[in-house]
């Protein structure tokens, strides 16, 4: 009757044996593991052997035992009935991934995803909340890793062909004026500066004059008030960036025989150690002399931002 099925990628191949002389003892090292004794036929002297327990002969891995010695010099002959090998190549797309084991799987060296078409191709981390992707983005040229299992659609980090890195979602603002405040108080305190024009607030962390650390870490953070009728009678002033455990902040005593001074811009830059929440403020000072300062608005030279560096 012929073979039916698929085509053998070789021929059936003869079962191995393995041929054992006799030294007097009951166990023999076999050429290869097994599972039981059922696995093998035994032939001693051309005697078929009785496999079992209390019979002639058990075999587990690659140990035989026989209950009563080999004589020495006696021929023990085996066939191993569990080794006969056929080696049959699988067709093109019938293996899927209820054929693959749920153990951790060793992959080659190098493994390819894609076939050199124009088409995106991707890893999709399946989590238990939430999934992730790595993906190549093949109409941009470019390597994203996002939120979710739909390539680009939340894009947390993507480099393109060049090497360039953006993060879109990246937690970063800029904010200025768009009405100065007047006449400042002299009385030593802190004086809250606003903002209330966003030129950018990626993730929408600031509000309200304050900006809202959403994550631990640390941020870059930068001011610039631009300043006009500074008293010189005035102790000093003092600009603040003020975070919920630290001031980053300018000082100056503008003491002079030139009178007051006219205007003049004052800059803070600060790398802020943040928790989640934490949140961040610019303040001013202005300790004695006469209310008449004013934060100007003029141009955007009053601006607040700031940037998670990592």
């Amino acid at each position: 009757m012929p073979y039916i099925g698929n085509d053998l990628a070789t021929q059936f191949q003869a079962f191995a044996t393995q041929t054992i002389t006799g030294d007097g003892s009951t166990g023999y090292t076999l050429d290869r593991a097994v599972a039981n004794g059922k696995e093998l036929l035994v032939y001693i002297n051309n005697v078929k052997q009785e496999e079992g327990s209390g019979k002639s002969y058990t075999a587990t891995g690659t140990t035989i035992t026989f209950s009563a010695a080999v004589a020495s010099g006696d021929s023990c002959y085996l066939v191993y009935m569990g080794s006969a090998q056929q080696t049959v190549t699988a067709p093109d797309g019938s293996v899927g991934s209820s054929q693959i084991s749920s153990a951790d799987l060793v992959l080659p060296k190098t493994v390819t995803i894609g076939s050199a078409v124009a088409e995106d191709t991707k890893l999709v981390f399946d989590g238990n909340a939430q999934d992730y992707h790595i993906g190549l983005d093949d109409s941009a040229d470019s390597l994203t890793i996002g939120l979710g299992s739909t390539l680009g659609t939340t894009s947390h980090m993507v480099i393109d062909a060049s090497g360039q890195v953006t993060k879109p979602l990246q937690c970063m603002f800029f904010v200025n004026k768009s009405s100065s405040q007047n006449n400042i108080s002299n009385g030593g305190s802190d004086v809250l500066v606003t903002f209330d024009t966003e030129r950018f607030d990626v993730g929408s962390n600031f509000a309200s004059n304050t900006f809202t650390a959403p994550v631990t870490g640390k941020y870059l953070l930068y001011t610039s008030l631009r300043l006009d009728n500074l008293d010189t009678g005035a102790g000093y002033y003092n600009v603040g960036i003020k975070t919920s455990n630290h001031t980053h902040e300018w000082i100056e005593h503008f003491n002079t025989d030139g009178g007051d001074y006219t205007y003049f811009t004052a800059q803070v830059t600060a790398i802020a150690d943040m928790d989640a929440s934490d949140t961040a403020t610019i303040q001013i000072i202005q300790n004695g002399g006469t209310s008449q300062t004013d934060i100007i608005n003029s141009s955007g030279r009053t601006l607040f931002s700031g940037y998670l560096l990592g």
